[in-house]
């Protein structure tokens, strides 16, 4: 569903849940995204994360977010992997 420009900062627009087999410091998995988008990755409970947003949105300057979200576990060696998320705004009247 597309997220209307006007949702304010906080709103919750994804919730992401990370699963890793493994056990000990191996099943361990820490999530992010890339610097400068207007959300934030934040852990909610046990490999569970909330895509949140953190600054106001503006149809018309950008009408959809391509997202990457890179997990990495904490076993020697660490493994990752990455999965791609798009999220489009939707216009609400300015006027």
């Amino acid at each position: 569903n597309p997220i209307p420009e006007d949702a304010v900062p906080t709103t919750v627009v994804a919730v992401i849940n990370v699963r890793d087999r493994d056990s000990g410091d191996n099943g361990e998995v820490s999530c992010n995204i890339d610097d400068g988008l207007p959300f934030r990755l934040e852990p909610s409970s046990e490999n569970t994360y909330k895509l949140i947003i953190v600054r106001a949105l503006d149809r018309e300057m950008v009408a959809a977010y391509n997202i990457t979200i890179r997990a990495r576990d904490r076993g020697i060696p660490a493994l990752s992997g990455r999965a791609a998320l798009v999220l489009e705004v939707s216009d609400v009247n300015d006027n």
